[in-house]
This record gives C-alpha cells, structure tokens and sequence, in this order.
C-alpha cells in the first residue's frame, strides 16, 4: 500500500507562452548561481572586500566551472555520447543533465584565479568567502535532478521514496531513494558548518574552503554509494566514491599545512579597500577625503594668516606708542627748565 512518497514531475521543460522553453535543470543551476554569488558578496564585503568584486570575479569562475562541469562528466561517461548507437553531438546538451562537480570546481578555479590576479586578491581569500555559498548552490542544483529524473538511488518503500515514472534512457519506473534530496541537505548541513567554523575559528587562506570540500566529500562517499546509474568502478567502487577518498584526503592535508604555515586570518583581502577607498556601503569616499584634506589645508593657512596679521598689528601698535612716549617725554623736560629759570628770575 502506498503511504506516502515524492512525486516527480511529469516534464522537465515547461513553454512560458508557448514559446520561450523554461527548463528546470537550468532554471535551479542559475538560482544556484545568484545566491551563491549574493552570500558570497556579504561574506567578502565583512572580511574588507569592494562590494561587486565576487560578482565581477564570477563572471570568470562560473563559464569555466560550466565547461569543467561538462568535460569532466563526458570524460568520466564517455560510453553515454561516443559508443556505438549514440549521438556525439548529445555531449553538447548540457540542458539534459549530466555536470561533475569536481571538473565544476577545478575548471572554476582556474577561472576565479584569473580574476583575482586581475584585480591583485588572493585566490583563497576569495574562495573562503564564497565556499558557504558554493554548497547552498549545489543544494539547489540538485533539484535539478529531480526535474529531470535522474541520479536516484536503490529501491526503497520508505515514505520519502521518489516515484520515476520515466521509462526513456534505461529508466525503471518505480520507488527509489532520492539521493538528490540527500545531497541538496547534506550540502546545507555543509554551509552551515563552514559558517559556524569560519566564524569560530576565523579561518584563512583557503581553509574554510578546504573545510568546505572536505565535507562535501564525506557526504558525497555515501550517496554514491546509494546511486544506480550507470558508472565505471574500481576494485568494486564507483568512481567518484575514488574521487571522494582522494579529494577529502588532499583537503584536509592542505587544513592542516595551511594552519602550520599561515595561521590565522588574511589582515588584507583586498588592497584598494584597505586604504580607504570606500566606506561600509561600498560607496567611494576618494574625494570626499580629499575635500577634508584640502580643507584642512585651507583652515590651517587661514589660521596662520591671522595669526601672522595679529603679530604684525600688534607690532605696529607696540611701535605707535613707543613713538608717543617720546615727544611726552621731551615736553615734560622742557616745561620744568622754563620752571626753574622762572624761579631763578624771581630770586634775582
């Protein structure tokens, strides 16, 4: 008897008026994007960034991280667009699914790095603020899968099982673990841990990044394992349950050196912020300083013209009555030799 499960829609695409196709996929992966960006801007801007400077660097990190995404998914499931049967020009089709996040990320990398150097920031400054953000746009990427009705795991009778009812692709409809549920929580659970961390232990240069990766991978390791679709395997593994192992051993490697050999936080993320170029709301104070400064200058030579004036009427009004003094004097001395002559004449 069926109690309760998670429906699946009934179409991935849908025709806003009939004409502009909407289609899911895309739709969660450019949500994804914006908030990323958006929690990413706050983050730099309370660690002494520019605001805008995460978007302008994205709008290198994310086309890279999109053609790493799909290389690295190509590559891994090459059988999917080059056997026999297929059609190559399928691997073009990024609207039908199919981005490895690991390809996503190096790829995005390198184009993140040649934004900041363009702008003199230090890529893993950079990456810490945005790495929180980065996990919530993968928790909402994930809902893409659903859209499409993929990536789902073993059959279950669980009340959140998910219901495919597509049967193109090899698809079996029936009750599945929704492993795109899984990960999309496990991916908040892994912002908010790299929030709490960040905050708690005011990580740098590239930690709360790394920190970021690392779990990621853990939960990731499990969830693959839960997957059935199709994939390569080594010594009885997936892939990307490899690709787990390894990228969380090199992230928490880098945790530990990195904490060695550069503790504590970046003092500077961004040079031209540090000197005051703007204000808390990114707004440039360039020339309202200037205009202090000049008119700092201009109250100081007022000042010292009136005091040099002052100096020099007091000098003129010291030599006025030093002037005066004179004749007065010289009066006074004339009138008491006409008094004694006059006494003289008397006593003649």
């Amino acid at each position: 008897m069926e109690i309760a499960y998670i429906p699946s829609p009934s179409r991935g695409v849908y025709e806003l008026f009939g004409v502009i196709p909407l289609r899911g996929y895309a739709f969660c992966i450019i949500i994804g994007v914006f908030v990323a960006v958006w929690l990413g801007n706050r983050r730099w801007i309370a660690r002494g960034g520019r605001p805008g400077t995460v978007a302008d660097i994205a709008v290198w990190a994310v086309p890279f991280g999109l053609v790493g995404g799909r290389l690295y998914h190509v590559i891994t499931d090459y059988q999917l667009y080059f056997s026999e049967g297929q059609d190559w020009v399928d691997a073009f089709k990024i609207w039908e699914g199919g981005l490895g996040i690991w390809g996503a990320i190096a790829f995005g990398a390198v184009g993140a790095w040649i934004g900041c150097r363009s702008r003199g920031i230090p890529l893993p400054a950079w990456a810490d603020a945005l790495a929180p953000g980065i996990a919530l746009a993968q928790a909402i990427g994930r809902w893409g899968n659903w859209f499409n009705q993929e990536l789902y795991g073993r059959e279950t009778d669980l009340p959140w099982a998910l219901h495919i009812t597509s049967s193109t692709d090899g698809r079996v409809p029936g009750y599945y673990h929704p492993t795109f549920l899984y990960e999309s929580l496990w991916c908040i659970g892994v912002a908010v841990l790299v929030i709490w961390a960040d905050r708690r232990f005011k990580l740098g240069h590239g930690r709360a990044f790394a920190l970021y990766v690392a779990a990621y991978c853990a939960g990731r390791f499990w969830i693959e394992a839960m997957r059935v679709d199709e994939a390569h395997h080594f010594l009885g593994m997936r892939l990307n349950e490899w690709t787990s192992i390894v990228v969380f051993l090199l992230a928490v490697l880098y945790i530990v050196l990195s904490a060695r050999r550069r503790p504590g936080r970046e003092e500077v993320v961004e040079p031209v912020a540090s000197d005051g170029d703007t204000d808390d709301d990114g707004a440039a104070v360039t020339l309202d300083k200037k205009s202090e400064d000049e008119d700092s200058v201009d109250k100081d030579s007022v000042g010292k013209k009136s005091d040099a004036e002052t100096s020099e009427d007091e000098k003129e009004t010291a030599e006025a009555d030093s002037g005066s003094s004179e004749p007065e004097t010289a009066d006074s001395s004339s009138s008491a030799e006409a008094k004694d002559e006059a006494e003289s004449a008397k006593k003649a």
